[in-house]
């Protein structure tokens, strides 16, 4: 971790908010603190009423916010029907420029710290896209030991219709059409265990069915023992490919470690890396990646963690390699990615250019953008823990301005689809098919790049993401 982050975390948990979980965001990545709760920057009122929140955000982002020119101090919380909305209007500046699109945010303690410690999440135990052009809603990915894998679900299966009963069931496309994506999330009803939808959908083998699917507590597994580690054999040259889907629970550590042993034991010098759907997570679990990726690289600089010009001197740190015994030292590395590939799967990328060089591709399409990270600022008694931009990462070379995506500053890049009908992990599937592609030295189409990115990618397949997601989805975008 480093000195910068745990000075960082006992400053907070004495003076301003204690230190929650870990840096993330809808798309995240932050300084790696540990838990607690605490006391709040505009002191600890009776009671938790909403002026009394939208004055303790203020106060936090007023003192620590990355972009203090930037924030709007005469927004009139009055105006405001809710802290979230109050914090947009703060920070509406800095997302106008492509700085912070929705990475400062306020959401439940206890809902973040299941995630983080456990995996732990309430829902069918998907992950959802829609197709921008044809208004179709599909499976991307289903978690093990979830019940849409239970019932049927799994990665290219379509939703079809959506109801509380076989009754009053309601066409997907007509939802689309009426509502957006929106009218599909309000169709799927709350994220809570308990709730029950009937849901018509056909699989990727083109089987229609019709499902009461109830939604329970599951644990995520961020490395799926299903398709997440694989050994490829591609022409007789062995290819490691690992699948992170999130860096947000902790128990990725004790994963990724077990992948590079195995890969280690194999002999690998070549890696797929798909962060196809990673939105960030735990810099700690991105730190300890740079480490398991630079065998003999210990006391070199990974990242560096720079803060406002008022925090600097005592909070900057730089973050060095680490030895680990699993660790092995890649010749050539392909990352896929696309656009919720965001921020610590981005600083992870960002950190081995200096290291690898033109042995580095990003593979599928462009990532989201977000050279930046939160520090958890938390309120007990509140069950408030705001999520604020309080640094940005840049790598051993002083690289890291990519609001634009990676595909502006990665030396190689290869456009590629997402090929949802075939299973992740398969060589077949479109992207490790590219990034095969590259590693054996094959030619490809270039991604293109886009500069500072102050809306959504216009990509025609999106997540599908709620207007208020809960902490999970927050941490994990199209989470249901």
């Amino acid at each position: 971790m480093g000195f910068g982050r745990t000075a960082l975390c006992a400053i907070l948990s004495v003076s301003l908010a204690a230190c929650g979980g870990g840096g993330s965001s809808s798309s995240p990545s932050g300084p790696n603190t540990g838990g607690g709760g605490g006391g709040g920057g505009g002191g600890t009122p009776a009671a938790c009423s909403l002026r009394d929140r939208q004055d303790w955000s203020l106060a936090v982002l007023d003192e620590w916010y990355l972009f203090p020119d930037l924030l709007n101090r005469n927004a009139n919380p009055d105006n405001f029907n809710s802290v979230q909305s109050y914090l947009d209007a703060l920070v509406a500046q800095a997302s106008q420029q492509g700085f912070d699109r929705g990475f400062t945010f306020i959401t439940s303690i206890a809902e973040e710290d299941a995630l983080i410690n456990s995996g732990s999440s309430a829902g069918f135990g998907i992950r959802l896209g829609y197709d921008t052009v044809n208004n179709r809603v599909f499976v991307l990915e289903a978690y093990e030991n979830a019940p849409g894998l239970t019932a049927g679900m799994d990665r290219g299966t379509e939703l079809l219709a959506i109801g509380t009963n076989s009754t009053n069931l309601q066409l997907v496309s007509t939802l689309m059409a009426s509502g957006g994506p929106q009218a599909v999330i309000n169709a799927l009803g709350p994220t809570d265990a308990g709730i029950t939808r009937v849901i018509q959908f056909r699989t990727a083998a083109g089987v229609a069915t019709e499902s009461s699917i109830t939604k329970a507590d599951f644990s995520l597994d961020p490395v799926s023992d299903r398709y997440g580690v694989r050994i490829i054999d591609d022409g007789g040259k062995k290819v490691g490919y690992l699948n992170l889907r999130t860096f947000i629970v902790a128990s990725a550590e004790d994963d990724l470690r077990a992948a590079f042993q195995q890969f280690r034991t194999e002999g690998i010098t070549e890696l797929i890396i798909d962060f196809r759907y990673n939105g960030g997570g735990l810099v700690r679990i991105a730190d300890l990646m740079g480490d398991l990726m630079n065998n003999g690289r210990a006391g070199q600089v990974w990242s560096k963690t720079i803060l406002r010009d008022s925090k600097a001197a005592e909070f900057n740190e730089t973050t060095n390699i680490l030895s680990q015994p699993e660790a092995l030292t890649p010749t050539k590395v392909a990352f896929i990615g696309r656009g919720g590939t965001a921020s610590a799967s981005e600083l992870v990328i960002n950190s081995m250019l200096p290291y690898l060089g033109n042995n580095v591709a990003l593979i599928g399409a462009n990532t989201f953008g977000k050279p930046v990270g939160q520090s958890p600022f938390s309120r007990a008694e509140c069950d408030d823990r705001l999520r604020a931009v309080t640094f940005k990462t840049v790598n051993r070379d002083d690289q890291g301005e990519y609001f634009g995506g990676l595909a502006d500053v990665v030396p190689n890049t290869c456009l590629a689809n997402d090929d949802i009908f075939t299973q992740l992990g398969e060589p077949s599937e479109a992207s490790i098919a590219t990034a095969l592609d590259f590693l054996a030295g094959r030619s490809c189409t270039a991604i293109a790049a886009e500069g500072v990115r102050t809306t959504q990618s216009a990509a025609t397949r999106q997540l599908l993401q709620p207007d208020q997601p809960n902490a999970a989805q927050y941490q994990i975008p199209g989470l249901f």
